[in-house]
């Protein structure tokens, strides 16, 4: 088989391995990502491309290695919902920067988040005044939360690394 069509064979059968395996592992897959999602992603478009490119890795190989990255995601996922050791270890804790309009300038340099960063995730809420924001998360996929109005018991910090009185 010559180089072009063991890229079109290889590169269709793969494609099509690498959504079905996708589809059978669940929504955990291609979530939003963390740094665990990031190398796993990764992980698998180099997978594909390798079998793409290379006429020595043979579609088994390329199968075998989709498989096994996978089932690997699976496992540290499966598992990090019964262990608090191995959560931590896959997931960032998520990290207050502004609580009730004052900024947490040692989060945010801890963080690497600016000012302007801030401003913007509130704006992007439609907040005028960053005194009406009751506080602003990064999350652990690195995203803002915006929170603009206070409960009486900020549940919804829970778990957010420097809340205060926690």
């Amino acid at each position: 088989m010559t180089p072009i069509m063991h890229t079109i064979v290889v590169g269709i059968l793969s494609y099509l391995t690498l959504i079905i395996v996708l589809r059978i592992s669940g929504k955990r897959t291609l979530s939003k990502w963390n740094a665990f999602d990031f190398v796993v992603t990764i992980a698998l478009g180099s997978i594909l491309a390798t079998s793409l490119t290379s006429t020595e890795v043979t579609l088994a190989q390329s199968v075998t290695a989709f498989v096994v990255i996978i089932a690997l995601q699976f496992v540290i996922t499966f598992t990090s919902v019964r262990s608090r050791g191995v959560l931590k270890l896959i997931k960032s804790q998520p990290t207050l920067l502004l609580y009730k309009g004052e900024y947490c300038h040692d989060a945010m340099t801890r963080e690497r988040v600016v000012r302007a960063e801030v401003l913007a995730a509130a704006r992007e809420k439609g907040m005028v005044d960053i005194e009406q924001v009751h506080a602003v998360v990064l999350e652990t996929d690195g995203a803002f939360s915006v929170i603009g109005q206070a409960g009486e018991h900020d549940s919804a910090l829970e778990g957010v690394e420097g809340v205060p009185g926690r």
